[in-house]
């Protein structure tokens, strides 16, 4: 069987329903279609999906500081000129809460969060990946393969090369991200995980990850490295982006290092996310009364 782009595009959004995420395909939800869910190629967030996940998981603070706290989102792609500031700045208002205030019932003007992930209840929230998801910027127009949004929010990029052409690599996947990342940077300030592969090698890495850093995902659950003939797309796809995992990967094992205008993210490699993950595992077991089972 010959594989394509195609097929292995399909394989990757099946994967991804397998894990619980709904999908769409990109050009259904386009601007000027029934069921669009975007007002113009440019726009990048979901919005109906944004709303509607922080009315849901914010649901004692007022709509006003709910209206204020998805502005600041939008503005986070435009607070500064370089592009792994803005990301970083959005990766603190989806790791720490957006910071909002609000009159109280009494009249008193009261500091709260509104978040924009429910990390304590993943099923609360809204997973969905999109294929061919078309973004304009100027004069430029772009399709990434499949996109990943949390609550409408762009978190993940996946690039997909054909295996069956012997010219396209991974590494060309890559390339194609230091193009999409000028050519349509509004989607980028919101990535928390890019990934490249072509159906038989995968990577993953970030923002800012110069090629070799961009590395396999090599275990499922952490129990065991997945068997040799498993394809390193569904290793990865299913050990990152089961939703528990990618919530804890996002909350807990992403960082940045900040020194002046030079900003580094970094992601934990898979034998660092389960070994934190065991030895957390471990303490909360150790601490609990003999018994317990919760």
């Amino acid at each position: 069987m010959l594989f394509t782009e195609s097929i292995i595009e399909q394989a990757t959004l099946d994967w991804f329903k397998g894990l619980g995420y709904s999908i769409l395909n990109g050009p259904d939800i386009a601007p000027g279609e029934l069921f669009a869910e975007r007002t113009s190629y440019s726009d990048v967030l979901l919005e109906n999906r944004v709303r509607s996940a922080l009315a849901n998981i914010n649901s004692a603070i007022p709509q006003e500081a709910i209206e204020d706290a998805y502005r600041k989102l939008t503005r986070t792609i435009h607070e500064s000129p370089l592009l792994a500031a803005n990301n970083h700045q959005f990766h603190k208002m989806l790791t720490d809460g957006v910071d909002v205030e609000y009159k109280d019932e009494t009249g008193r003007i009261v500091g709260d969060k509104v978040w924009l992930i429910d990390f304590d209840n993943p099923d609360n929230n809204d997973y969905l990946a999109v294929n061919q998801f078309t973004v304009v910027e100027g004069q430029s127009n772009r399709r990434p393969d499949i996109v990943v949004f949390v609550n409408g929010i762009p978190l993940g990029v996946i690039e997909l090369k054909n295996p069956s052409d012997e010219n396209a690599t991974i590494k060309d996947a890559f390339n194609q991200f230091q193009t999409y990342k000028n050519e349509i940077s509004s989607l980028f300030p919101y990535n928390e995980i890019l990934v490249v592969s072509d159906g038989i090698e995968a990577r993953a890495g970030t923002l800012t990850a110069d090629w070799e850093w961009f590395l396999p995902w090599r275990t499922i659950t952490g129990d065991d490295l997945a068997p040799k003939g498993l394809p390193e797309l569904e290793v990865l796809i299913k050990g990152i982006f089961d939703k528990q995992r990618f919530l804890d990967l996002l909350r807990y094992f992403i960082v940045f290092e900040v020194d002046g205008a030079e900003i580094i993210k970094k992601i934990a490699g898979y034998h660092q996310f389960h070994a934190v993950n065991k030895a957390v595992e471990c303490t909360i077991e150790a601490a609990s009364p003999k018994g317990d089972k919760t």
